[in-house]
């Protein structure tokens, strides 16, 4: 009996042993279900007419790839297998992989790829030279990589307005604007057959929405709004975090227009409780902050001050005889935005300055949530400066000081009045396996697989 035992328990471990190795190793099948707050309307990522989002960066990333790609500061090969750069970088050759195909079977041709940049750059000077893409610059460009690295600047086949087909792990089955978007595996990728069949995403479904979709088991990944994340339970799922990839400031309408405005300006930036807000409104999530580049990426965003003092700016606000009531626009849509807003008024208000909140119509002033577009520094500068309306920065291949110096310009400028640099968070269920996040917030899912609930 006791040696029947022995068996017995040597053979169910070898058998406990084999399960708990199965159930770690991929396994391809299933269709992942994710929900997301974005509603963009087109798929073609190079439509400017469509804001920038991690929604969209991370339905972008499916569907078409770059020529190179870029994470933690560092370049790799993509639909371009090397590259050579001339003339003081200047000048770029990209080769391309032979046997790519986008979707539609039409093979990856030089002449493609040089006109998909072409679309999505109209002042760039692209050409096809025998299998490669050539880029010649007006003057040094040493950002190259991480520019072309974004994900507007994927290589997409064009048939029409609507008809895109791309490179990416997934091809479109389904697609309804703003709403719904179904893809299928690409069998022949040239990356290798993902382990997903499929991916079904919703969009334009409030964080609310997303956290009870996750819970009752109709979705296997969703957002998490930045102030719930601190209410998230294991329980519920993985919740994962970036680092801090989007910047919430005040942004302006236009530039100053007189000294009076200038002061009024600076009395705003100095009365927001930022510590406060961040504590409360946003349960501690990300960083307040008073530079447009987080830390982390530029090193010295924590030189600029984001502490409050209301007694300077109420010294501010009386040197100005009268000031005007300023209308602050957000997002009626983002609940966030709202109560971020509120409070920003009342801050005003303790400083003698006027702020009335519109979710609709033109407004003096707008909360914006501005997505960092990148890791490398310059690329983030210059993609913040364009949502905002400020100067373009470029990098002549000076040293950090230079960075440091086109930000404080920006600053000074007080079109901008930076406030918070927030991580995006997402939350998946126990199922999901090999999910990771990208440098700029973005959904990694090439890799991502089902495997059983437990």
């Amino acid at each position: 009996m006791k040696l029947f035992a022995c068996h017995w328990l040597a053979v169910s471990s070898l058998f406990l042993g084999l399960l708990a190795r199965a159930e770690t190793r991929p396994q391809y099948g299933g269709t992942l279900r994710v929900t997301m707050h974005a509603a963009p309307e087109t798929l073609d990522p190079a439509d400017n007419r469509v804001p920038d989002s991690f929604t969209r960066r991370s339905v972008t990333s499916l569907m078409f790839d770059t020529l190179v790609t870029w994470n933690d500061g560092r370049a790799k090969p993509g639909l371009a297998d090397s590259w050579q750069t001339s003339k003081g970088n200047q000048r770029w050759q990209f080769p391309l992989r032979h046997g790519v195909k986008f979707h539609d079977g039409t093979l990856l041709t030089s002449e493609i790829a040089a006109a998909s940049l072409r679309f999505a750059n109209p002042a760039w000077s692209v050409r096809a030279e025998g299998d490669s893409v050539i880029v010649e610059c007006e003057g040094a460009n040493p950002e190259m990589l991480a520019e072309l690295a974004l994900s507007r600047n994927a290589i997409v086949k064009r048939d029409g307005e609507q008809k895109v087909s791309g490179t990416g792990p997934f091809h479109i089955l389904e697609w309804h604007p703003g709403k719904k978007l179904t893809l299928a595996a690409e069998e022949d990728c040239w990356r290798g057959r993902p382990f997903l069949d499929g991916v079904e995403i919703e969009m334009g479904r409030s964080f609310r929405d997303q956290a009870t979709a996750l819970e009752v088991g109709r979705a296997d990944l969703v957002e998490i709004a930045p102030d719930q994340a601190h209410h998230f339970s294991p329980a519920r799922g993985r919740l994962v975090s970036s680092a801090p990839v989007e910047l919430i400031a005040l942004v302006f309408a236009r530039d100053v227009s007189s000294p009076d405005e200038k002061l009024l300006r600076e009395a705003l930036g100095l009365c927001v409780e930022r510590g406060s807000i961040h504590s409360v409104l946003l349960q501690g999530a990300g960083q307040p902050a008073a530079s447009l580049l987080p830390t982390w990426i530029s090193g010295f965003g924590f030189v600029f001050s984001s502490q409050s003092d209301l007694q300077k700016a109420r010294q501010l606000r009386d040197q100005v005889h009268a000031a005007r009531v300023w209308t602050i626009g957000y997002d009626g849509s983002d609940p966030l935005a709202r109560l971020l807003v509120e409070r920003i008024a009342l801050n005003a208000k303790d400083a003698g300055l006027s702020l009335v909140p519109t979710a609709v119509g033109a407004s003096d002033l707008r909360l914006m949530r501005i997505p960092v577009a990148s890791s490398d520094p310059w690329i983030a500068l210059e993609g913040i400066a364009a949502q905002a309306g400020l100067s373009k920065a470029k990098n002549n291949g000076s040293a950090v000081e230079e960075l440091f110096a086109v930000e404080q310009a920006a600053l000074a400028s007080q079109r901008v009045v930076p406030l918070f640099h927030l991580p995006v968070f997402y939350a998946a269920s126990a199922n999901l396996k090999d999910w990771t996040l990208r440098t700029d917030g973005s959904l990694e899912l090439v890799n991502a697989w089902l495997g059983a609930a437990k």
